[in-house]
C-alpha cells in the first residue's frame, strides 16, 4: 500500500517565531495548516499494516520529513523504517526495499539547523524593515545576498567608463584566387592593442605598401570534451538559455518528469532521476545501459573504452546521482506523443545531455597561419571536424567550420583590403536567472533546492523586477541592501554565507553540534539587532512625482512599487484610492490599430508589450516590435536577443524570416 504524506506534515508556526532561544533553540512544531486530514488517514493506515516505510525524498529535506512522520505516526525511530532511492523506478523501489536503514539524524539535524537559522533571521530581522522602511517586507539568510549581488552589479553597471579600442582585419588572397581573412595581432613581436583612431590610421599607412608572407603554418588536432550531466544548477541555467524557462518552470516540468507519466503500454513510469542534487555520479548500470545504446545508436567508435568520471564540485552533498533518464532507452522521439511541448522539450535536453555525457570527445584539426606585414603580424585560424564524438547525440551543438587554404611557410599572399573598426568595452551584463543561479552555485550560497525559491522570493518582494530577462535592483532593493550591509554585514556577505553551508555540512558529518552552530550566530546578531533598532532612523523613500495628473482629484501622480513592478497612484489616498499602469512607450505603432506599442506587466510581474488603448485593441506581444512588417508573410518583426548579440525575426514562428 503506498500513501503520500504531499510533502511535510509539520513545521514552524507561521504566526509566531516557533523557536526557543532560551532553551537549546529548541523548535516548536505544530501541524501545517489543511494536513489534519491527511495525517488523521496516514496515522489510520499505519495501524492497519505490519510495517510501515518511510520513503520521502533523498536528501536533508526529505530525512527531515520522515522524522516528522516518524514522530507523528508514533513509528519507533530505532527501527529500520527509512528507505531512499533515486529513480521512482520498479527496479530502484524493490532494491531500496531490500535495504532499509534508520533515520540518519545527522541529517535531520542539519535540516533543523537551516529552518531554525532562517526563522530567526527573516523572523528577527523582517521587524526592522517594517519599523525602519515600510511593512510587508522581508529579509533571508540566502535572499538577501542575491539581492546584494543585483545591486553589486548595478552599480558596476553605473560607474562604467567605456574604453574604445580598434580592430584591423585583412582581407588576402592567394596568387591562385582562394581568399581568407586574418586579425591584426602583433608589432614587433609584442602583443599590440590600438586604443584609439589617430594609432589606427597610422597602422593603416605603415601597411599600405607592406609585402605580405606566411611566416608560420600550424596543425594541431584538439579534443573537445563533453560536459557533465545536469545537477540542479546547471539545468536551471541550460532550460533557461536554450528553452527559455524560468527556474521555477524548470523545476515544476522536472518534477513532473520525475513523478512519472503515462506513457502508453509501460503505463505510468518516472522518466529522469532525482532533481534536487548536486552531484554529477552516475550508477555503474546506467553507464553500461548509457555505452550499449552509444555502439548501437552511433557506432562503437562513439564509446569510450572506459566509462567517464565527473568530478563534483567541492562542496557537493553528493548524496544523489546527476539529473539523467531512468532508461536511455527511452527515446525522446519515441515518448514524445506522451508528453506535452515543454515536458518532451525538458527530457530532450536531460536526455541528449547525459548520452554526450557518456560519449568519445569530439577531435577538431586546428590550423594557425601567422602572415608577416612590414613590422606586424595577422592570424588566420580555421578548422574542420576530423571525428564529431559526443555531438552526434547534441542536438543544439554544431560546430562552425573554417576553412583556410592550403598556405605554405615564405608564400607570398595578396592584400585585398584593410578593414579598421571601432570598438567599446562593453559594462558587465545585468545578472540573468541562469546567470545568478550559477553566481550562487559558484559562491557556495544555496543549495540546490532553493534556486528556484530564492529568485521567486526576491522578486515578490519588490526588491528586483525582471527586465529583458535580466534582474535589475529596485530603489527599495537598493535601500534594503544599503541597510543590511551596514548594519548586518554579516548577513548580506557571500563568504559568511557560503561558510554557514560549510557548517551545515559539518552537521550533517557530525562535525558540529547544530545548536552550537546556532548559538554562535546567534549571540551576536541579536546584540546588533537591538542597536539597530534603537539607533536606525525611519527611511523614506520619496515617492517620483510623474506629470501624470489624476483625474478624479487633480493632484500630480507619483510612482509606487508593487509586486509587479512600479505604478502611478495618487497621492490623496486614502481619500483617492486612483492608480493606472505605468505606460512606457517604446516608438512602435501597434500593428493592429495604429496605437502606440507601450511596456507592460503580467500578473506574475513578466514584461509583456501591449497597445496603450487596451483593452479596445487586444495586441500582446511577449517580443518588443520593431514598427516593421516582415517581407514575406507580412506579420510583425520583432527583437530578440542571442548571447549579446541582438537580431531582428519575424514573430510568425511558422515563417521565422531574418533579413
Amino acid at each position: 500500500m503506498v500513501k503520500a504524506s504531499q510533502g511535510n506534515v509539520r513545521d514552524l508556526p507561521r504566526s509566531q517565531l516557533g523557536v526557543d532561544v532560551d532553551n537549546g533553540y529548541t523548535p516548536k512544531y505544530i501541524t501545517i495548516r489543511g494536513r489534519g486530514p491527511i495525517l488523521q488517514d496516514l496515522r489510520k493506515t499505519s495501524k492497519q499494516v505490519d510495517r510501515v516505510y518511510l520513503a520521502t525524498d533523498p536528501d536533508r529535506e526529505g530525512e527531515a520529513i520522515s522524522w516528522h512522520l516518524a514522530h507523528a505516526l508514533d513509528l519507533d525511530q530505532n527501527d529500520e523504517i527509512r528507505i531512499e532511492f533515486n529513480e521512482i523506478t520498479k527496479q530502484a523501489v524493490q532494491a531500496a526495499l531490500k535495504q532499509p536503514r534508520q533515520i540518519d539524524q545527522r541529517l535531520v539535524d542539519a535540516q533543523q539547523a537551516r529552518r531554525v537559522l532562517d526563522r530567526l533571521v527573516g523572523y528577527k530581522l523582517s521587524p526592522l524593515l517594517w519599523a525602519k522602511v515600510r511593512k510587508g517586507l522581508s529579509a533571508g539568510r540566502v535572499q538577501s545576498v542575491a539581492v546584494r549581488l543585483i545591486c553589486d552589479r548595478e552599480a558596476e553597471i553605473e560607474q562604467f567608463v567605456p574604453e574604445e579600442y580598434w580592430t584591423i582585419a585583412a582581407f588576402l588572397a592567394r596568387e591562385d584566387g582562394q581568399k581568407f581573412q586574418a586579425q591584426l595581432r602583433r608589432k614587433a613581436g609584442k602583443k599590440f592593442e590600438i586604443k584609439n583612431e589617430t594609432t589606427a590610421n597610422q597602422v593603416l599607412a605603415d601597411l599600405e605598401k607592406a609585402e605580405y608572407i606566411v611566416t608560420s603554418v600550424q596543425t594541431r588536432q584538439r579534443q573537445r570534451k563533453p560536459s557533465a550531466p545536469f545537477i540542479t544548477s546547471t539545468l536551471q541555467q541550460d532550460a533557461s538559455t536554450k528553452l527559455g524557462f524560468g527556474a521555477q518552470k524548470t523545476m515544476r516540468i522536472a518534477q513532473q518528469l520525475y513523478e512519472g507519466l503515462d506513457i502508453g503500454t509501460a503505463g505510468t513510469v518516472g522518466l529522469i532521476t532525482y532533481i534536487r542534487t548536486d552531484s554529477t555520479r552516475v550508477a555503474d548500470q546506467a553507464q553500461s545501459e548509457a555505452a550499449d545504446l552509444i555502439r548501437s545508436l552511433y557506432g562503437k567508435e562513439y564509446a569510450p573504452s572506459r566509462p567517464p568520471v565527473y568530478k563534483s564540485r567541492a562542496t557537493a552533498q553528493g548524496a544523489h546521482e546527476a539529473i539523467r533518464p531512468t532508461s536511455v532507452q527511452r527515446l525522446p522521439d519515441e515518448v514524445k506523443e506522451h508528453l506535452t511541448r515543454d515536458q518532451y522539450r525538458l527530457y530532450k535536453l536531460i536526455w541528449e545531455r547525459f548520452v554526450a555525457s557518456q560519449m568519445a570527445p569530439a577531435v577538431l584539426d586546428m590550423m594557425s597561419v601567422d602572415i608577416e606585414a612590414f613590422d606586424y603580424m595577422f592570424r588566420a585560424t580555421g578548422s574542420t571536424v576530423r571525428f564529431p564524438g559526443f555531438t552526434k547525440a547534441r542536438s543544439d551543438y554544431t560546430f562552425k567550420e573554417e576553412l583556410l587554404p592550403d598556405l605554405a611557410k615564405g608564400e607570398k599572399v595578396r592584400c585585398q583590403k584593410l578593414k579598421p573598426e571601432q570598438h567599446f568595452t562593453n559594462p558587465p551584463p545585468r545578472y540573468s536567472e541562469a546567470m545568478l543561479v550559477k553566481t550562487m552555485e559558484e559562491l557556495g550560497i544555496g543549495r540546490p533546492s532553493t534556486y528556484a525559491q530564492i529568485t521567486q522570493t526576491i522578486q515578490k518582494r519588490g526588491y528586483v523586477v525582471f527586465e529583458d530577462k535580466r534582474f535589475v535592483p529596485t530603489d527599495l532593493g537598493q535601500v534594503v541592501v544599503a541597510l543590511l550591509t551596514e548594519h548586518f554585514p554579516d548577513i548580506v556577505d557571500v563568504e559568511f554565507t557560503a561558510n554557514m553551508e560549510e557548517k551545515l555540512d559539518a552537521i550533517e558529518l557530525n562535525q558540529e553540534d547544530w545548536t552550537k552552530v546556532i548559538d554562535e550566530f546567534y549571540q551576536p546578531f541579536d546584540e546588533t539587532l537591538q542597536k539597530a533598532m534603537s539607533s536606525i532612523e525611519q527611511i523614506e523613500i520619496p515617492d517620483e512625482v510623474t506629470d501624470e495628473v489624476c483625474e478624479n482629484c487633480g493632484k500630480n501622480m507619483v510612482v509606487k512599487h508593487g509586486r509587479f513592478g512600479p505604478f502611478l497612484a495618487c497621492p490623496g489616498f486614502p481619500e483617492c484610492r486612483n492608480t493606472k499602469p505605468i505606460l512606457e512607450e517604446v516608438g512602435v505603432d501597434c500593428p493592429k490599430c495604429g496605437g502606440q506599442v507601450v511596456k507592460r506587466r503580467s500578473k506574475k510581474g513578466r514584461l509583456f508589450y501591449g497597445c496603450s488603448n487596451y483593452p479596445e485593441c487586444d495586441f500582446t506581444s511577449w517580443v518588443e516590435p520593431t514598427g516593421e512588417k516582415c517581407p514575406k508573410c507580412g506579420e510583425f518583426m520583432v527583437k530578440r536577443q542571442q548571447k549579446g548579440n541582438s537580431y531582428v525575426i519575424c514573430s510568425n514562428k511558422e515563417c521565422k524570416y531574418r533579413p
